[in-house]
């Protein structure tokens, strides 16, 4: 075993040396004792060594001078030493020294670190049978971290550095036997930086290079770009699987595939998990999973929202039962998060099987296009199964989960805009539901009239027009953030800002369907109301529809149990609701769409109003049907009649002198009157009596 030693240091340092190198040769599984030792050192230095080697016993066979010479007190001549020499003198570039080949550096019977020569020459077949150990850092190659780097990302095993240098990078040779594996370092610092460059490495340069050709950040990447700059704090980092089947005894997952923490977004706190798919395929076990719950937990008691990225191949199968456990402890807290702390997930890889359970039970989804997937049993079960033929983007891509499962709820090109989107959900949420949502400067009028709204609403009551467009006018500008647009467009909901105050917008769309009501859009109209109820969100309702979809597929699907969702949710509803009839508010539909019957504070018409039990032609055809039987001319009769029941019944008028509509108004001062309720009710209490919980109609 050679000891480095360095121009730079006293004798006390050289006496250092050689108990340091006592110690790891120890480490090592080498007998000191019987060791063969060369030293390198100058003067005093190398003597002073040499004395102390003596007196603990090894054999001194030679210490190296200045010059690339060497003094052999003991007389004894072995190859090893002559090896040793040549080498000294080349790879510290005295004059003279004999040109050694990088092959042949590799080829010598000992274990040599010089980063500078062999840097270039290390391959994937040779860096196994390399170790190194690397002291100091100077001029004469990469410095330590650099150095440790270089060798971490080439395979080659790195002994720790006991011995500490003045300046250079000073050359260890293994003479002796080794007995294999790492070797705890005495130094804190350098072991603990040495850990964290392995943690921050992730799966390795290969892998993070296949994640990003997918067109994928890595987990550690997400996570930089969806918080404020340098607000991170990482818990858990040193978290180990506890795996010893199938082989996971011999596997290291740094972080264990999912990195996990606490930090800022818009100066405001959150917790965030981010899954490393470059890590044993961001695959879930039992740490991995209670990284996971302590974050829930952390996030819970502190009343602060939790997001998730998620890019995982599911349940670590190695695991068993302890990852199916995992998955348990997810979802019930999940749960217990419900409706207390905002939960985002964002789909930016695979999310199959029990994983996809997660996310239905949060707030929001999130999906990547063409690499956010999600499904219950992919492809390969489906065509053995059912013998269908599909792909994986096909059965759970972004557009099939928005546009015909209505699981998730936006869309975004890429991770970045991905994350960019949840930024933007956070700033319309508060922390917690005991929080009111954060208010934004405001600069738009609340009393700012829109007279083109007047001509937006035809008169004809069966002709369509985008609600889209009153909605954009009333709030204010370019806050409206439309949620799962594409699925059940019947109506519109999203979260939006008037006066730089946080508002649920839930609309009819007269554009798709009529604005009637159905299975799918019941479903999403509650659950965003209860969304909004959640987190202390005022509600503001723009009606317009015919009623309930007619027909048998929405019988048989549960059109009463479905709807029924909608009547529940919002009776059920305690932040201020402001509602604003457009045109048609028709049967059920109009009670189910936010009535004075059903709990909404405000009431607000338009001239256009229609309020009644069904359509003036349909209770034409009931109320008068003898007299439209009898006439000479049925339809001109059935016109007659309509008119005369839209005159007496279908208007603003009849509904507002029975208090259930509280003014009719202009529709360009809709957003002033709006803005005006929504002050008056700002702290308004509605309590409910006390229950565990409400039945649902789920």
């Amino acid at each position: 075993m050679v000891i480095g030693g360095s121009a730079g240091r006293v004798a006390a340092t050289g006496r250092g040396l050689v108990f340091a190198t006592k110690q790891l040769a120890t480490e090592l599984g080498i007998d000191f004792a019987k060791s063969q030792i060369a030293i390198q050192g100058f003067g005093n230095v190398g003597s002073v060594a040499a004395d102390i080697a003596y007196a603990m016993g090894a054999k001194v066979l030679a210490i190296s001078d200045k010059d690339g010479g060497l003094y052999n007190p003991s007389g004894i001549n072995i190859p090893e030493l002559l090896e040793y020499q040549r080498v000294h003198r080349f790879l510290t570039g005295f004059p003279g020294a004999e040109p050694i080949s990088n092959e042949e550096l590799l080829e010598l019977p000992v274990d040599i670190l010089f980063p500078a020569a062999l840097e270039n020459q290390i391959t994937a077949d040779n860096a196994g049978k390399i170790r190194a150990r690397i002291v100091g850092e100077g001029a004469n190659g990469p410095t330590t971290p650099e150095a440790d780097r270089i060798l971490f990302d080439k395979g080659i095993m790195v002994i720790p550095d006991v011995l500490g240098n003045s300046g250079g990078v000073t050359v260890s040779y293994f003479f002796g036997p080794f007995s294999g594996g790492f070797v705890v370092d005495k130094e804190p610092l350098e072991e603990l930086r040495r850990r964290q460059a392995a943690i921050v490495g992730m799966g390795g340069p290969s892998r993070i290079a296949r994640q990003h050709a997918a067109g994928k950040m890595t987990a550690r990447e997400r996570v930089a770009a969806l918080l404020d700059p340098d607000s991170f704090e990482e818990i858990g980092a040193h978290v180990r699987h506890r795996a010893r089947a199938f082989g996971m005894d011999q596997q290291e997952i740094p972080a264990d595939a999912v990195v996990t923490g606490v930090g800022r977004i818009h100066g405001r706190v959150v917790y965030v998990f981010s899954q490393d798919f470059t890590s044993a395929g961001g695959s879930l076990g039992e740490m991995h999973a209670q990284k996971i719950v302590r974050l829930q937990d952390l996030a819970l008691k502190t009343g602060a929202p939790i997001i998730g990225l998620n890019d995982s191949g599911g349940a670590r199968i190695q695991e068993g039962v302890d990852a199916l456990s995992g998955y348990g402890e997810i979802f019930k807290r999940n749960t217990w998060s419900s409706g207390v702390i905002p939960q985002i997930t964002v789909i930016m890889g695979p999310s199959a099987g029990g994983a996809v359970y997660s996310p239905a039970l949060t707030d929001l989804i999130v999906m990547v296009e063409h690499t956010g997937q999600m499904f219950i049993t992919g492809p390969q079960v489906i065509k053995t199964v059912t013998g269908e033929n599909v792909t994986g983007e096909q059965i759970g891509g972004a557009q099939a989960q928005i546009r015909k499962s209505g699981v998730a709820h936006m869309a975004a090109a890429d991770d970045a805009e991905a994350l960019a989107l949840v930024r933007t959900i956070l700033s319309y949420l508060p922390n917690n539901n005991r929080e009111l949502p954060p208010v934004t400067a405001c600069t738009d009028p609340l009393d700012r009239m829109d007279e083109a709204l007047a001509e937006t609403v035809p008169l004809d009551p069966n002709k369509p027009y985008d609600v889209k467009r009153i909605i954009a006018s009333v709030v204010d500008p370019d806050s409206f953030l439309e949620i799962q647009n594409g699925y059940a467009d019947n109506i519109v909901i999203g979260l939006a800002r008037i006066g730089g105050h946080s508002v649920g917008i839930c609309a009819n769309q007269p554009r798709v369907l009529a604005g009637t009501m159905d299975i799918n859009a019941s479903d999403k109209l509650a659950r965003f109301v209860r969304l909004c109820d959640s987190f202390n969100i005022p509600l503001v309702t723009f009606v317009d529809t015919p009623g309930y979809l007619p027909g048998t597929a929405q019988e048989f699907g549960g059109i009463i149990r479905h709807g029924a969702k909608v009547l529940y949710a919002y009776a059920e509803a305690t932040v201020p609701k402001v509602t604003v009839i457009l045109r048609k508010a028709y049967g059920g539909a109009y009670l189910a769409m936010c009535s004075r019957s059903l709990g909404a504070d405000w009431v607000f018409a338009w001239p256009t109003a229609e309020i009644a039990v069904m359509g003036p032609e349909g209770a034409a055809n009931i109320i008068f049907r003898e007299d439209i039987n009898a006439a000479e001319d049925p339809q001109a009769m059935r016109r007659t009649k309509a008119e005369e029941y839209r005159e007496e019944f279908a208007n603003p008028y009849v509904a507002a002198a029975r208090g259930f509509v509280d003014a009719v108004i202009e529709p360009a001062q809709t957003r002033g009157h709006i803005a005006q309720a929504l002050m008056a009710l700002q702290n308004k209490r509605d309590d409910r009596p006390h229950k565990r919980h409400g039945n649902m109609p789920l």
